[in-house]
């Protein structure tokens, strides 16, 4: 499995993500949607707060 593939299409999702949920805020005047901020920093960053939590997409270490 190649972590690196994973962890560059959820950046380009998160940040995806984040545009469309700020679009949807402006459209529809619903202030929930602005939380899109959240997830469009995360990608920007580089930072995944849930991944931190589940260690799910983590790199894997090299084990010497």
């Amino acid at each position: 499995m190649d972590f690196n593939k994973i962890r560059k299409f959820c950046r380009v999702f998160r940040i995806i993500l984040g545009i469309a949920l700020i679009i949807a805020g402006v459209m529809t005047g619903i202030a929930w949607f602005y939380l899109g901020v959240i997830p469009l920093i995360a990608g920007i960053a580089n930072f995944c707060p849930l991944c931190i939590i589940t260690k799910k997409c983590d790199l894997p270490q090299n084990q010497e």
